[in-house]
């Protein structure tokens, strides 16, 4: 990827298409997919869709009885137990994936947790930093094995215009010296976009291709520990919690850009990308107001995509991905 392929592509999307629209006339029988989050909000509107276009789906879940109960009439469904937050129980939902699956076509990081107040996981990482990145790296890294074997497959990860808030603070990632929860949220959104970055160049000989997303502004359970107020101070939402907020998508809107990113033929042989309103995205100026849309610059960095690689593979110790 260079910094002259992050432009639009012309896609017959737009950010009005739904999910329906995207996955119009697509069969995708044959296909596997493991989509996290997919039992609710945005994942739970991917998981149907892909279901309904033939695919088999594998949902990883925290509570796995919560998802079990809303996939129940979804077809071809499977969920297994993991919490992204605990490491181990990564590697153990990878290990129960590989020994189902001969190979995986199709990877969507929708899971996720946003503005959440200060926790400490693991060895004392930061947990949006944990949830949002690095058990997803993990994961990635555990079944890429199967990615590989498929011969084609796409890794597609929800990241946000959130990312605008903050680079990587290299210095100091699990902000131990003092927790703001957006600095958090908008960090670990530039790491889901630098990761798909270099995930794409590790990859793409093995027939891996990865690309990153912004799926707009909808309001679903990512909101959950913020309190209505904060909700109803920021324009999303009025006092009886009825969404108002200019340009918000509803969930099967703001599925279509993930789906679109998993079955677009305009993405054949492309990655490493970020994307909005089905759409590749275009670079933002360093000060240009979030809502405007587009890519900071530092989220699409190859230096620093290779240099956050390298210190999830320390951190995490999952297994490295040669080229």
């Amino acid at each position: 990827m260079t910094r002259t392929d992050q432009q639009p592509l012309g896609s017959p999307f737009s950010a009005a298409s739904t999910a329906e629209d995207v996955m119009a006339g697509l069969d995708l029988s044959g296909t596997s997919a493991v989509v996290t989050g997919g039992y609710s909000g945005l994942g739970l509107e991917t998981t149907r869709a892909l279901s309904a276009a033939g695919a088999r789906v594998i949902v990883p879940a925290r509570r796995p009885e919560i998802a079990r109960a809303a996939l129940a009439e979804v077809a071809g469904c499977e969920v297994i137990s993991m919490d992204l937050t605990d490491l181990d129980s990564v590697r153990a939902a990878a290990a129960r994936i590989s020994d189902s699956l001969a190979r995986l076509e199709l990877f969507m990081a929708v899971a996720g947790v946003m503005a959440t107040p200060e926790r400490r996981v693991g060895p004392g990482w930061e947990s949006q930093f944990t949830a949002n990145h690095f058990g997803h790296f993990t994961l990635v890294c555990e079944l890429y094995p199967l990615l590989a074997a498929a011969g084609g497959a796409r890794v597609v990860v929800n990241s946000s215009a959130g990312h605008a808030l903050t680079d990587i603070r290299w210095h100091d990632p699990h902000l131990r010296t003092g927790y703001d929860k957006w600095l958090a949220y908008g960090q670990a959104k530039t790491a889901n976009a630098l990761f798909a970055v270099r995930l794409d160049t590790l990859g793409r000989n093995d027939g891996v291709r990865a690309l990153a997303l912004h799926p707009g502004k909808i309001v679903t359970g990512l909101q959950r520990e913020m309190t209505l107020r904060e909700q109803i101070d920021r324009g999303w939402v009025d006092e009886h919690g009825n969404v108002i907020g200019a340009d918000f998508k509803t969930p099967s809107q703001g599925a279509a850009t993930g789906l679109w990113a998993a079955t677009s033929p305009l993405l054949d042989d492309r990655g490493g990308l970020y994307l909005e309103d089905c759409d590749v995205a275009r670079v933002s100026a360093p000060d240009a107001p979030m809502d405007d849309g587009g890519v900071r610059a530092y989220a699409i960095d190859p230096d620093a995509a290779a240099r956050l690689w390298d210190l999830s593979i320390t951190a995490t110790g999952a297994t490295p991905i040669t080229r």
